[in-house]
């Protein structure tokens, strides 16, 4: 398939790191940068003026509103799990990549349709098998439930809660798993969804749009990828920017947004560390929320 240049719009010129974690919440587009432990947002009512949020003195991968709670956050941040209040106070729910055998940090997450907050690790050198996956119940109980990846990235989730898929960048994996919608555990079946050559990219941040298919982030390739259900590869998307972290889709109207990282580019250009803007012919579903709380 051969693939589209898409007509692009630079929202965003920040110069970030590594842009990523973008989500829809409530008429407004929030996302960070991670290195710099940075939280922003891009308001509709305010014509796009972006915001500042907040600030943590340590990476931050990805972040959930926590539902009834205005202002407050779930975020996957330093080595952990933390809840971040209206008022910038840090609680932290759990640590558990301070007890790995190598450095590490939290990556990529979001919150599932049944109100639970996941999240992937990764080793700061990239060491094969130190990342993880993480589910935080509404009791804020962290549960390991995968081990063994490397780069555990962009979760997304089927509007039903009842499919999930995930990736692991440094495999070129995207695997997709069922989740038992009480108890959030997965099938025993992890199913290998797309596996990529070194020429397609890396999969990074996903997305699934309101007819049921995966948006991927090409972290290497300047590309985002669609998804049918089935497998089948149904458009690709390139962009001005060769390392794409993650992708959202404006849930009343055909719009992509796309971040982007400065990391690793040799000649960056105002597209790189950036917040992207695409039309497309399809609606995002609107992120869901951590229904917990203390």
């Amino acid at each position: 398939m051969t693939p589209t240049a898409a007509a692009t719009r630079v929202v965003v010129d920040g110069g970030y790191e590594l842009a990523e974690g973008g989500r829809w919440f409530d008429g407004r587009y929030v996302y960070v940068d991670i290195l710099s432990g940075r939280l922003f947002e891009l308001r509709e009512d305010t014509g796009g003026v972006l915001r500042e949020l907040a600030r943590l003195d340590v990476p931050l991968g990805a972040v959930a509103p926590v539902a009834d709670q205005p202002g407050a956050w779930i975020a996957a941040a330093g080595t952990g799990i933390v809840l971040i209040a209206a008022d910038g106070t840090l609680e932290w729910l759990d640590r558990p990549e301070d007890r790995t055998p190598v450095p590490s940090r939290m990556n990529d997450g979001v919150a599932d349709p049944a109100g639970r907050f996941w999240a992937g690790s990764m080793a700061y050198d990239g060491t094969a098998g130190a990342g993880s996956l993480y589910r935080t119940d509404a009791d804020g109980t962290v549960v390991r439930v995968l081990d063994g990846l490397t780069i555990a990235n962009g979760p997304a989730f089927t509007p039903d809660g009842t499919t999930m898929y995930f990736a692991d960048t440094a495999a070129g994996t995207i695997f997709r798993c069922r989740v038992d919608l009480v108890s959030g555990d997965l099938s025993s079946d992890l199913e290998t969804f797309a596996r990529l050559r070194d020429e397609d990219g890396s999969p990074d941040g996903m997305t699934v749009d309101d007819e049921g298919c995966l948006w991927v982030a090409m972290w290497g390739t300047g590309a985002v990828r669609r998804y049918h259900p089935d497998g089948r590869l149904l458009q690709t998307l390139t962009v001005p920017a060769p390392h794409p972290t993650s992708v959202c889709l404006h849930p009343d109207y055909g719009r992509l947004f796309v971040t982007t990282a400065r990391y690793g580019v040799r000649s960056p250009t105002a597209a790189s560390g950036a917040v992207l803007t695409v039309s497309v012919p399809v609606r995002g579903v609107r992120a869901c929320s951590w229904r917990g709380g203390r």
